[in-house]
């Protein structure tokens, strides 16, 4: 297939990375400035999650494969911040590049603005499992052996077994949830309580250590949790049935002191979890989903007295 990958960031390579391995012809759409500076190949450290529970480490290069105007894709992924999406999009039109999009991020908007962001294209909205960091000329990420996926009746794109058919390629599975808006939501909100709790009380500008404080400490991750409560609040008063993400939800809704030892555990163990936590360094991320969460909580009246102080200490305005 031939895929395209908005920008050359972090999870849209990584992915890159897969689907070319996997024999598909994968070309990134670049700024003319952006052009001129994109290197000819990467070197690529990937904990690759989609063979063995515990991660294999890849050292591999990536040949860089740049897109022209005027050209179609079968897909084009764009995993962007929020406040881009739209401005991606526009740039897409300007320079006639057609195709399905896969909208490929974090976002806390609704059908309709989503609806609006796609502008006439055909699209589907999924959700990466993959993080990491770029540097010079090199990648480093973790990818897990799944991602998150709209179903075909919600998606309506005439070509959903060919995206199926992509990450199958490339071995990659699909995990599609009742309503893959509302799973976003409630992953924000989840983020949110963990990143919160993790940046009240040290240096944002580090989130590298922010992250290893949090995991070793179970007096943290009790209050990450409860603080994660708080912020499912929000995405139930957004009208969501959370009854419907049982299974996304399960881990915060058991004794917090149970729920805590289970996730100190596992960021001991589970090494994929554990790097992609302290790889994942994006503070206007961060930010984004943690001031999404509690406007929206502050004007739909839900009491965020833990996430309040949290932001607090960040230095995010409350009032």
């Amino acid at each position: 297939m031939k895929i395209a990958i908005l920008g050359l960031g972090v999870i849209g390579t990584t992915y890159a990375y897969a689907f070319q391995k996997a024999g598909h012809q994968v070309e990134h759409i670049l700024r003319e400035a952006k052009r001129k500076e994109a290197p000819d190949s990467l070197t690529v450290d990937l904990l690759d999650g989609r063979y063995n529970s515990k991660g294999e480490v890849k050292q591999d290069t990536y040949t860089v494969q740049i897109a022209n105007p005027g050209t179609e894709y079968d897909f084009i992924f764009l995993s962007v911040r929020n406040g881009l999406i739209k401005e991606a999009v526009k740039t897409l039109k300007e320079n006639d590049i057609r195709g399905t999009l896969v909208f490929f991020c974090n976002f806390w908007n609704t059908r309709e603005e989503v609806e609006e962001w796609a502008d006439g294209y055909n699209y589907i909205i999924a959700f990466p499992t993959a993080g990491g960091y770029m540097e010079t000329g090199h990648l480093e990420g973790v990818l897990f052996e799944h991602l998150m996926l709209e179903s075909e009746r919600n998606a309506q794109i005439p070509n959903y077994a060919e995206l199926i058919s992509l990450f199958t390629s490339a071995d990659l599975k699909c995990e599609i949830p009742h309503d893959m808006i509302e799973w976003i939501w409630i992953h924000m909100a989840i983020n949110s309580g963990v990143t919160s709790t993790a940046a009240r009380s040290g240096n944002l500008e580090d989130p590298q250590q922010l992250a290893l404080n949090l995991m070793n400490n179970s007096s943290e991750l009790s209050l990450a949790i409860k603080t994660i409560r708080e912020a499912l609040k929000v995405v139930e008063a957004r009208g969501v049935n959370l009854k419907l993400y049982k299974s996304e939800i399960l881990p915060y809704k058991i004794p917090i002191w149970i729920a805590s030892r289970a996730m100190k555990v596992m960021f001991a163990k589970n090494e994929l979890t554990r790097k992609i936590m302290t790889l994942h360094n994006d503070k206007q991320d961060i930010l984004y989903c943690c001031e999404s969460v509690y406007q929206t909580g502050r004007e739909l009246g839900v009491n965020m007295p833990l996430m309040e102080s949290n932001l607090t200490g960040i230095g995010i305005s409350t009032i």
